[in-house]
């Protein structure tokens, strides 16, 4: 396909994900399905065209003036590819598979147009509806963090320490050029390409033995602030596909007893085989059986408990940039209802001087700090400590941290504007000691 043809392409998938208000990746495998001369090339392309616009969508409708399709694709080219007007003409040239030439009016528009005039939602690109709850957290800078949610994420991997070290890891992989993390000691960081393609890590026989694993470096931070004991007994609350249970294995150096669980068997699934690649001894897994309670005998026994919290995952808007103009406020409502019940939950299997780590990957106080905040009023033997104690974990990287971040009270926000991450919220409680 030539760049044209994938442009128009690109139209016409927009169109249908516009009007079906169906999940970006379904319609890109449908669209696959039903145009099999497209080669796998072309299908990366296309897909990076597609996201790339669902990530501009607010912007790009403000600079062409509408929001149908073609018009949102437009726009896509001019600030998110950088393409000027002579540029943008070229693709669409209305020849064979071609989009039709430009208008007067798109021309001028793509001449002219700023978003100098517009509101804050339109230049951070999210929905309205969120615009108080975002000010709420950042202010004048929401637009900014917004725009920062609107760029392609990295590639980021985390070395599992039970297989070997980041050195080892780095020159298994250095045909991809791999960077360390900023933050994380695990991390390395692999650029994408041009058009946002990622290689193809999972081939990599690095991941296939399980020395290292897809996971964002804020994810990766999460886990380490949470610091599991060496030796202890953990639990994994929302275990879910296993990466911070991976992760938290390996902190522990495989040592002591690591619960896995999540009341979901199909989001457990996949921990089973992912456990035997990394070599993770010390997990065990539970699966929900019914109405059965199957971790009873785990209450107020464990050194930790981690709460992975479902969340509205407005933190990885880059990675799932057709998820924020889907969301809707009776989504941000049920999840803080599922949020307080979970945290309840997790309570009660924390022993006296324990901790109880609650993370999600959403940006909102409402999921946030209000939570930690009613948890801690409903429970009171329970306290957030300061991130000024939680960073130590990372040592002198931590104290850097903590500078980009946002710190407050109740735990520690982590943004692509100010650590290059995913967004996370980071908060550890800690349980009262028994009295003597």
């Amino acid at each position: 396909m030539t760049p044209a043809a994938r442009l128009s392409a690109a139209i016409e998938v927009i169109g249908t994900i516009l009007s079906d208000r169906r999940p970006a990746a379904d319609v890109l495998k449908d669209w696959g399905r039903s145009h099999r001369f497209a080669g796998s090339g072309d299908r990366a392309a296309l897909s990076s065209l597609v996201y790339d616009v669902l990530r501009r969508r607010a912007s790009s409708a403000f600079i062409m003036g509408e929001e149908t399709p073609r018009a949102l694709a437009l726009g896509m080219l001019r600030l998110g590819r950088g393409l000027d007007v002579e540029a943008v003409a070229a693709l669409c040239d209305g020849s064979r598979f071609a989009p039709a030439p430009l208008s007067g009016a798109e021309t001028a528009r793509l001449t002219s147009a700023t978003l100098d005039d517009a509101p804050a939602h339109v230049r951070g690109d999210y929905p309205e509806w969120l615009d108080a709850s975002l000010a709420a957290v950042f202010g004048e800078e929401r637009a900014a963090e917004g725009a920062a949610l609107a760029e392609r994420a990295p590639l980021d991997l985390r070395v599992n320490s039970l297989k070997g070290a980041v050195d080892k890891a780095e020159q298994q992989l250095a045909h991809l050029n791999p960077v360390p993390g900023q933050w994380s000691p695990l991390a390395l960081r692999i650029a994408l390409e041009a058009d946002g393609k990622a290689p193809p890590l999972t081939a990599e026989p690095a991941y296939l033995k399980g020395l290292v694993e897809i996971q964002d470096e804020g994810s990766q931070i999460a886990a380490i602030l949470a610091a599991p004991p060496r030796g202890g007994q953990v639990l994994d609350l929302c275990a879910g596909g296993g990466g911070k249970t991976l992760e938290l294995a390996a902190l522990m150096d495989g040592a002591g007893q690591l619960y896995a669980y999540d009341d979901d068997l199909r989001r457990l699934a996949p921990i089973h085989e992912r456990v035997q690649r990394a070599g993770a001894h010390n997990v065990q897994v539970r699966s929900p059986r019914g109405k059965a309670d199957v971790l009873a005998d785990l209450e107020g026994r464990m050194d930790l408990v981690l709460v992975d919290a479902p969340c509205t995952g407005t933190g990885t808007w880059r990675r799932n940039p057709d998820a924020k103009w889907r969301m809707r406020p009776g989504a941000l409502a049920e999840r803080i209802k599922e949020q307080a019940e979970i945290l309840d939950n997790a309570a009660r299997f924390v022993k006296p001087g324990g901790r109880l780590a609650y993370i999600t990957c959403s940006l909102l106080d409402e999921e946030n700090v209000a939570q930690v905040r009613a948890f801690t009023g409903r429970h009171p033997a329970f306290r957030a400590l300061p991130p000024a104690d939680t960073v130590l974990a990372l040592g002198e990287r931590g104290i850097a941290l903590r500078e980009a971040a946002i710190d407050r009270p109740e735990g520690l926000l982590l943004t692509p504007r100010r650590t290059r991450t995913d967004g996370f919220f980071v908060a550890v409680m800690v349980r009262a000691a028994a009295a003597r």
